[in-house]
């Protein structure tokens, strides 16, 4: 816009943020702290023109621009007291976004200008080059989509990074590939409604900086867990076509995958911001009112529980209400139908973790919010921070226990038999206890932090050279299993067991209670080379390589999501009691060893493999005999046949052969319900 000089009315401090009207545009802005707030409009040619906004007796800064208009680029300069050891960083040489934003017009790469000084306040003026929040008007026709609620219990959520799941796709248009528009291209929806997949969690899509340090390096934050404007879309992963823009093409893409029956859930990112630790640059809150927004110690630092340099303040009711508006305007103005919280503690803390916080509180308590998909990532690194089965109804959590004793069930006898069940059953032992249902249990055998389940089965050990920490990053626990040899093979004898194992961990992963997460890429056999920590691989390491697709294990990953949407006892969202009805005429479950007899309670405890028998919904039988020798199975009466996906043969099955390191699922023909 090349006109930035308008008339300055006193104008309404709500909504916060910047709206826009028909006759011009309302600014608003929150600080306690600030002694004078500037607004500063940008023009094409790169005048600055500024006005003082009014403070109203509730600390917020408003004005309105008669004849202002969408496209209108602006910032803040605050002013108040320079006092760090008080946490009180205001520093009007640097130009701040606006926290509401819904644009930004461009990215940081002079960091070194936008550091406001730790002792003594850097007076170097970055107004030219700074980030400017932008004025945006976005009309959408979204006719008559609406939200699915598919119930929890037949949910299967497919986690998944934007530009990596379809930059390498060759049947996908070059020109849309690595882009929300490449996601809604019918090859890919086909596939994700062949895969079964009733969710797609998309890692952030919110705007995001790369990190000084990774600018450094040459590399970028892939994953986008360093946000700095979470009402405003990411822009890389938009395909820039004529007649579009990044958020409508965003909407489109929702629109689409509700056509197919598939749900939109975002990773979101409010425990820290890219301002990251007191060397990082000042881009927002730290200049608008440090002590309010973040966590400081007594001597002005940041507390740092997040491991990212920062904490947000979130019990703070104008940090709470920041929240609770971006949540409102990903649900109402872009109809996606859950968010899953990264480092999920920070939500809860007052500094300690309290599942009845105020942030807490207020989500739980919404009217549209408490209606969606909420996940929770139950831990941060402070303390305390651990924090897995405390989250309030209706949150959902991620479960690493699952991860973990599954994995070492599976691939190094790593848990006792009680151990595995209590993760099969939808870890009652953590969520049954506090009367949530088992669908809070979010199982995952992968996720974007860590290995691939390819890499699992490959490698003993993490490979994040190419990461710039000289391999330090990334866990050092992977509980994985390389099955003789480390990393890449072509040994036919290795690569039959590291099939079996990977066929092994997605059965575990989809025929287990609560709900199952699959990893992108898990699916087709995608590696990262061994890197568990690939947040800063924008290349062909962290993209899903397509070409070389493992075509059997597509199959079998659909067949065996097929299977699950069968099973009642996974499908009804209950916790099983083992009890007969008879109004199923069938117990839910139902535990066996191999003589077709109950476990007694010293088997639950070994650590030795020995063969076991659950029985779902009195007509599914899975079948695990994990020893290293043929085992003859008594199986329960019934008229037993092989199960897709572990079809061999329909014969009727009386006395079952199970061979070395093997699962076989078979269905009872005779069962009538």
């Amino acid at each position: 816009m090349a006109n930035v000089n308008f008339k300055l009315s006193a104008g309404h401090s709500t909504p916060l943020g910047c709206v826009a009207d028909k006759n011009g545009v309302n600014f608003a802005l929150y600080s306690e702290k600030a002694e004078r707030v500037e607004l500063c409009l940008f023009s094409q040619q790169g005048e600055e023109i500024r006005y003082d906004l009014i403070r109203d007796d509730n600390h917020i800064w408003h004005g309105y621009l008669l004849g202002a208009t969408a496209g209108l680029h602006y910032g803040y300069r605050v002013h108040g007291p320079w006092q760090p050891e008080q946490g009180l960083r205001f520093n009007p040489n640097k130009l701040l976004i606006d926290p509401y934003s819904r644009a930004v017009s461009s990215k940081v790469q002079d960091a070194h200008l936008f550091i406001d000084g730790i002792d003594s306040r850097n007076v170097i003026d970055n107004g030219s080059i700074a980030p400017k929040s932008i004025v945006t008007q976005d009309n959408y026709d979204w006719g008559d989509d609406e939200l699915l609620n598919t119930p929890w219990s037949q949910t299967i959520i497919y986690e998944a990074h934007v530009r990596g799941l379809t930059q390498l796709h060759p049947d996908i248009p070059q020109e849309i590939r690595g882009s929300y528009a490449a996601i809604d291209h019918p090859v890919m929806i086909s596939y994700l409604k062949q895969l079964g997949i009733t969710a797609i969690e998309l890692l952030p899509i919110q705007f995001h900086l790369d990190e000084p340090r990774l600018q450094k390096l040459n590399l970028t934050n892939y994953w986008g867990y360093n946000t700095l404007a979470p009402f405003a879309i990411e822009p890389t992963y938009w395909s820039g076509r004529a007649n579009t823009s990044p958020l409508n093409e965003f909407r489109d893409m929702v629109k689409a995958l509700h056509r197919a029956g598939i749900e939109i859930i975002l990773d979101i990112v409010f425990n820290h911001t890219a301002e990251l630790d007191l060397l990082g640059p000042t881009l927002s809150f730290r200049g608008i009112d440090n002590s309010t927004y973040y966590w400081l110690q007594d001597n002005g630092d940041y507390h740092n529980w997040t491991g990212c340099g920062n904490t947000l303040n979130l019990s703070h009711p104008m940090v709470k209400q920041w929240v609770i508006d971006c949540l409102h305007f990903w649900a109402n103005e872009c109809h996606v139908d859950g968010f899953r919280f990264d480092l999920a503690t920070v939500l809860g803390r007052m500094p300690e973790f309290s599942s009845n916080s105020p942030l807490l509180r207020a989500i739980t308590q919404d009217p549209v919010l408490s209606k969606l998909k909420l996940i929770a990532e139950p831990w941060d690194v402070g303390t305390g921070g651990y924090q897995l089965g405390n989250f309030p109804t209706p949150f959902a959590e991620w479960n690493d226990r699952f991860r973990d004793d599954i994995r070492q069930f599976t691939l190094n006898k790593g848990v006792p038999l009680g151990t595995f069940a209590s993760r099969f059953a939808g870890s009652s032992d953590i969520y049954q206890q506090s009367q949530r249902l088992p669908y809070v249990s979010i199982n995952k055998i992968t996720s974007h932090d860590g290995f691939t389940l390819q890499d699992v089965v490959s490698f003993n050990h993490k490979h994040n050279q190419a990461n710039g920490e000289s391999n330090t990053d990334g866990s050092n626990s992977n509980h994985s299993n390389n099955h003789g040899f480390e990393g890449i093979t072509d040994d036919p004898q290795i690569l039959q067991k590291r099939s079996q194992s990977q066929r092994h961990l997605l059965t575990f992963l989809m025929l287990s209670l609560g709900t199952p997460m699959l990893l992108a890429g898990d699916e087709q056999g995608n590696s990262q080379q061994g890197n568990n920590n690939a947040y800063c691989q924008d290349s062909p390491v962290s993209w899903i390589n397509w070409q070389t697709r493992d075509e059997e294990l597509i199959q079998f990953t659909s067949r065996l999501t097929a299977l699950r949407h069968k099973i009642t006892a996974l499908t009804e969202g209950e916790w099983w009691t083992g009890n007969f009805s008879s109004e199923k005429n069938a117990a839910d479950v139902v535990w066996l060893n191999q003589h077709g007899e109950p476990l007694t309670p010293e088997q639950w405890q070994w650590h030795e493999i020995l063969p076991l028998q659950i029985l779902l919904s009195g007509k599914w039988l899975i079948i695990i005999n994990f020893t290293e020798q043929n085992q003859h199975i008594t199986l329960p009466a019934g008229h037993w046949v092989n199960s897709e996906p572990f079809l061999c043969s329909s014969e009727m099955i009386e006395k079952h052969q199970s061979n070395p390191r093997n699962i076989d699922v078979l269905i009872n023909n005779n069962f009538t319900h």
